[in-house]
């Protein structure tokens, strides 16, 4: 089943102030031109957590696991949970540690061991590690955020991190030798790195779910979990030793019992985002001079993003040295060590993976370009840090690999706001002169629409005032549109159908006229052809049909008068007669050109003739 994301950005509570950018150590947040938002590049994060707790509009957050949770605390297995060390600097607003162990098992836990015991055993290790020296110097791999960063940005040095598992996955491996393998184990601690580590073992080292000190909270609330109302309970065996100090930067050592003298030992500690940074490139660069081991850690395990209060680091170091102290008053050293013996033998080793998210370097030209774009000398390589890079240099260079954009300097966004200046009321003049120009337009548009309506409505009246039968009809001889002329010739059906359906609009024309006229419209829609004053009977009476296309095969429009209208005898035989005289007249015009006389008199007669006939029909 394929997880969703670790890291996650809401875009619709997203406010582009870029402080996940600035704040990103490896710029796995990236702005890109035609964008809204910011893009989290997931190949390229490490999954630090630094873009949440910097994001004052909640729009980055992690994966939930709490639903993850409540699926293991319902399984019928044997439940187990792990405990983070720094569960004293998390609840100090718990009054008693045995409070907070019950707590755990109320929500149907029936081990709870802490991880401080896994920091021992792994302490252990590293002391083997570091005094069976072969001319080789590692980097601690205790922390899944700087195993991520080196094998994504120091592929070089993966070689020369420690092949040992995390504290966690170590103790995760006690209680599955403990308990049986058929245990489910809930892993609660700071980071929200933790997540995706434990999903990469199998078998002894699963850990089933893992979630933050603040989903935990969650479950407490949700489950009505309150330490007023319950018992004391303590931790299940074997107990931590020095590894409660494991949050603190030198913890790991401390639990190793490792020399921490500056003359002679063979270790540095280091923690925090910029300390890491720097740590490592020296490390890659120097380590043949250095000559030293880095036990390095991103600083999650007092202040990560799973964690509530991130402030107040030296007050929670005070709770983590205070609790140890606490702890360790009445311990049993013997018993520990006879336990460690035990589990020493387990295999904590482990490799890594190579996955180089290293961008090729661009051009020294096309750096300088940058840096003139952004008014920058080219000799200047220092900056304000603003934009989240070290240097102006370092901007140029994300810019170029496509990480940045020159908006993000707040020097270049200033200028460009005061460079514009002009340019922006030239443009809002133009936007001016276009809305009054819209709104001439529109009132323009509106008086055409009028006059169109108006014009609508004059063709209508005098498509229903005409004498002769008018009908439209579609590619199914439907009827689009009939005047009350058509309606009349088509006789009583017609009229009540009319009264239901004005201008029979829809009726089927196959259905109010013979086949023989309705294929002389289905002709037209399918040739295209003019059928022009054509004589046909419509039951009894005498027609006079004329067919035209308005558009091939899709509209075709009748033209049909009723031959026993008076108007229409008039018209018709005047036109007749014309017809008659026209051809008369183109014969005698051929004869007179044969003969040379004779007419001009003909010509007379006849036109006299129709002038009578015309004249005695006016006078009826």
């Amino acid at each position: 089943m394929e997880v969703e994301p670790l890291i996650q950005l809401n875009n619709n509570k997203c406010t582009n102030c870029y402080s996940c950018i600035r704040v990103c150590p490896v710029k796995a947040i990236q702005v890109r031109y035609g964008n809204k938002h910011p893009i989290i590049k997931q190949e390229r994060c490490i999954q630090c957590g630094s873009c949440i707790e910097i994001c004052q509009p909640q729009a980055i957050t992690y994966r939930s696991s709490i639903d993850e949770a409540k699926e293991l605390l319902e399984s019928s297995n044997t439940k187990v949970a792990i405990l983070s060390p720094s569960i004293s600097a998390e609840f100090e607003d718990i009054t008693d540690y045995r409070k907070f162990v019950q707590m755990i098992r109320a929500l149907g836990i029936q081990h709870v061991n802490e991880v401080s015991f896994g920091v021992d055993l792994i302490a252990y290790k590293y002391n083997e590690l570091f005094s069976a020296y072969k001319g080789k110097y590692y980097i601690t791999s205790t922390d899944p955020v700087i195993v991520s960063y080196i094998e994504k940005f120091h592929p070089n040095l993966i070689n020369n991190l420690a092949p040992l598992v995390s504290p966690k996955i170590a103790m995760t491996k006690v209680v599955r030798k403990l308990y049986g393998d058929n245990i489910k184990v809930l892993y609660i601690g700071p980071d929200v790195a933790s997540k995706d580590e434990v999903r990469m073992y199998e078998k002894d080292g699963r850990i089933d779910v893992a979630i933050t000190f603040i989903e935990l909270r969650e479950l407490f609330r949700d489950f009505d979990i309150d330490e007023s109302t319950l018992e004391f309970s303590e931790f299940d065996p074997p107990l931590g030793y020095k590894g409660s100090l494991y949050p603190l930067r030198n913890g790991l050592l401390q639990a190793a019992e490792m020399d921490e003298n500056l003359l002679t030992t063979h270790i540095f500690c280091v923690q925090g985002k910029r300390a890491m940074i720097e740590a490592i490139a020296e490390f890659e660069k120097s380590v043949k001079i250095i000559k030293r081991h880095i036990h390095v850690t991103y600083g999650n395990w007092l202040i990560g993003p799973g964690t509530t209060n991130r402030g107040n680091t030296f007050l929670r170091e005070h709770h983590i040295i205070k609790y140890a102290n606490k702890r360790l008053r009445n311990f049993f050293r013997h018993e520990w060590h006879n336990e460690l013996m035990e589990y020493s033998s387990l295999d904590l080793s482990r490799t890594f993976k190579e996955n180089d998210q290293r961008l090729p370097a661009p051009s020294k030209e096309k750096i300088d370009d940058v840096l003139k774009l952004l008014g920058r000398k080219v000799t200047d390589r220092y900056g304000c840090e603003e934009c989240g890079y070290a240097s102006c240099n370092d901007f140029a260079v994300a810019i170029a690999q496509g990480l940045a954009t020159p908006e993000m300097c707040s020097t270049y966004a200033l200028r460009h706001s005061i460079d514009s200046s002009v340019e922006t009321k030239e443009i809002r003049d133009r936007l001016q002169m276009i809305q009054i120009e819209l709104e001439q337009t529109r009132e323009d548009a509106l008086h055409e629409k009028q006059l169109a309506e108006q014009a609508s409505e004059l063709n209508d009246f005098i498509f229903d005032k005409l004498r002769a039968g008018v009908v439209l009809v579609d590619q199914n001889l439907k009827i689009i549109k009939a005047n009350n002329s058509f309606t009349r010739i088509l006789g009583d059906d017609a009229k009540e159908i009319n009264d239901v359906i004005p201008g029979l609009v829809g009726a089927d024309l196959k259905k109010l006229l013979p086949l023989n006229l309705t294929n002389l419209f289905q002709y037209v829609l399918d040739d295209a052809q003019f059928i022009d004053g054509k004589d046909m009977t419509l039951g009894e009476a005498l027609i006079n049909v004329s067919i035209f296309p308005v558009r091939k095969n899709k509209i075709a429009g009748g033209i049909i008068r009723d031959m026993r209208a008076p108007e229409v005898q008039k018209a018709e035989v005047v036109n007749r007669i014309s017809e008659v005289i026209d051809k008369n007249l183109e014969m005698v015009q051929k004869i007179g050109f044969l003969l040379g006389e004779g007419a001009s008199d003909v010509e007379k007669m006849l036109n006299s003739i129709v002038e009578f006939y015309k004249s005695g029909n006016e006078n009826k």
